[in-house]
């Protein structure tokens, strides 16, 4: 068959100009984390929520995609939210984030009632619902919750001086110290050979105190090895600011760590001058508790210008630097029975009330 030129270049224009056919596009596969079921999502969230070590990691989490924020606020992850969740800052505190303890809170979240309970209770002088949010945790065996509520019932904070229940205090402190708690231990301590709200027993209340100090000496040991693997030792003065709690064991142990209820305190009053005119902070600071009403705290019975909720505050704030700056009282009111405050001053401090 002979092709004419003609036909040649007709053949050759349309191969060039003939309409080429698109490539085929593959259609992209859905994306695999819409086909996981949700509760297995759920059952994700709540190990990172649960292991969270401050609240940014759980924010940006839930914050990645709409279908994680919706489930993160299913009772079965906010049950699980860990205490450093809770640790915001008091600058950073905001309706959203009351809304989000709430949400904590009813889902059954003790650390969520009580730290939102103290926050109430305290800070926005919701005597009431603060102290509904602690019962509810303290029921639940929450330790601080049980430990808060019998400072209330010591002091008869949010009431007056009649409202002070001391046995209802040591029952509740001894339920505490039961749980591990460290200051409840040392409150019954105290109480019990003090003879306050229980019958005096020196020899028991010297075995509480000497219980407390042997589990704190054993939370630093832990904390200690978890931060060298390769073992430990803890001797007089090694450990870089340290405080000689345990002086039964002769040795220093780093201060414990505040509550996050107790450092958003901390923050809270110190950032703002809130309440009645003349309402006295615990000189403890790591407690951060205000007084509800005048003269509420009681005072030290040396130098009686420092005063303190509890006498587990006053011990440790006694360790710390109380000890080293309090000056008996007749020093600077008068020289009578300057004999009495200074032998006082030198045994075992306790507290007298306001």
């Amino acid at each position: 068959m002979v092709t004419t030129n003609d036909e040649a270049v007709s053949t050759v224009w349309n191969i060039h100009h003939s309409p080429r056919k698109r490539p085929r596009v593959p259609r992209f596969a859905a994306d695999p984390f819409d086909a996981l079921p949700d509760d297995l999502v759920l059952s994700i969230l709540s190990r990172l929520a649960s292991s969270a070590s401050r609240p940014a990691d759980f924010i940006s989490v839930i914050s990645t995609c709409k279908r994680l924020k919706r489930l993160a606020v299913s009772s079965t992850v906010l049950s699980t939210v860990s205490l450093k969740v809770f640790a915001i800052r008091a600058s950073n505190w905001s309706d959203e984030a009351h809304h989000f303890f709430k949400l904590c809170a009813d889902a059954g979240n003790m650390d969520a009632c009580y730290t939102l309970g103290m926050i109430r209770f305290y800070c926005l002088e919701n005597r009431g619902g603060g102290t509904s949010l602690m019962a509810k945790a303290a029921m639940a065996s929450h330790s601080a919750a049980l430990y808060s509520l019998a400072i209330i019932q010591f002091n008869g904070s949010g009431g007056s001086n009649s409202d002070k229940d001391l046995r209802a205090g040591v029952a509740l402190c001894a339920r505490a110290a039961f749980l591990g708690h460290v200051d409840a231990m040392r409150e019954v301590g105290h109480c019990l050979q003090d003879g306050y709200g229980v019958r005096k027993n020196i020899m028991e209340g010297r075995r509480f105190l000497i219980q407390a100090n042997a589990r704190e000496l054993a939370t630093a040991l832990i904390s200690a090895r978890e931060l060298s693997p390769h073992g430990c030792q803890i001797r007089d003065s090694t450990i870089v600011g340290g405080c000689p709690l345990l002086s039964y064991f002769g040795c220093n142990v780093p201060v414990p760590e505040s509550h996050p209820a107790n450092q958003f305190l901390v923050e809270w009053f110190g950032s703002r001058r809130v309440g009645a005119p003349g309402l006295r902070l615990c000189w403890h600071g790591g407690c951060g508790r205000l007084e509800t009403r005048i003269q509420e705290f009681r005072k030290c019975s040396v130098c009686r210008a420092a005063n303190y909720c509890s006498r587990a505050c006053q011990a440790v704030d006694w360790k710390l630097r109380h000890k080293a700056e309090c000056i008996p009282v007749g020093l600077w009111v008068e020289e009578d029975g300057d004999d009495r405050v200074r032998a006082e001053a030198g045994g075992n401090v306790v507290m007298v009330d306001s």
